[in-house]
């Protein structure tokens, strides 16, 4: 990174970092709606409410950073107190093995990508999210409302700043996991900020959707696309995320 967007990055992480702390204080109330969600998920310790990626606390300026991707929200590998940090469960390993067999990408997963989430709020599976809205306080509602708008603004801003600041090479944003960006899914309000945070701004250009990593949905997507254009792996992976992104953004 340049100097530019090294000072973006630390803004960014530092935000986010504070945002943490203070949603912190709603642990104690979160954990038994937590708990309840997640009945019958099995080998599950409920360790960390509110999670913040420290993987940011381990990146350096001379990362170069060619893609951001955005997870759904941390689950139960991610809350691991041992862990804390973003896509580092079967789906982040499955990301992993993405990047490391497609060289062409130029990418090391784990040092030239930056993982957020739509929320910081933990569940054991995303969809649980909707139990924890249905049954907790109005303080407990609006922290996971106010968080995603939050998470989708300070998106753009990371997204934008590196963007802006780029002479080449521009990153991209990539939105994975967009079932629940769909309407009356638990992103729906993510999904409406974001698009209000990029109207106007050129990066938008730069941001795709895709299915998840998880269950290799994200890779079975784009195989079958590749089976029916015969394009580069670049390619066909800008054209599926156009094709995503209208289908949840509607351009």
């Amino acid at each position: 990174m340049n100097d530019s967007q090294w000072n973006v990055f630390l803004r960014f992480r530092d935000e986010f970092k504070n945002l943490c702390n203070q949603w912190g204080q709603f642990s104690n109330e979160l954990y038994p709606l937590q708990k309840e969600a997640a009945k019958g998920v099995p080998d599950y310790n409920l360790e960390t409410a509110i999670v913040y990626n420290k993987a940011y606390d381990e990146v350096q300026k001379t990362d170069k950073i060619n893609f951001i991707v955005i997870g759904d929200n941390p689950g139960k590998e991610e809350q691991l107190a041992s862990n804390q940090k973003y896509l580092v469960g079967q789906s982040g390993r499955i990301a992993e093995g993405f990047f490391r067999r497609n060289s062409e990408l130029g990418t090391d997963f784990r040092k030239n990508v930056l993982i957020l989430n739509k929320t910081p709020v933990h569940t054991a599976k995303t969809v649980q999210l909707k139990y924890i809205l249905k049954n907790g306080s109005k303080e407990i509602v609006s922290l996971i409302n106010e968080s995603q708008k939050k998470m989708a603004q300070l998106a753009f801003e990371l997204h934008n700043g590196l963007f802006s600041n780029s002479k080449n090479d521009f990153p991209e944003l990539w939105l994975v996991g967009y079932s629940e960006l769909k309407k009356n899914g638990v992103f729906n309000r993510y999904r409406d900020e974001l698009k209000k945070q990029y109207e106007g701004y050129s990066s938008w250009n730069k941001v795709f959707v895709y299915q998840h990593f998880s269950m290799n949905r994200f890779i079975v997507d784009l195989n079958e696309f590749r089976k029916d254009n015969n394009l580069p792996l670049k390619n066909c992976l800008e054209e599926i995320g156009k094709i995503h992104k209208n289908e949840i953004f509607g351009d």
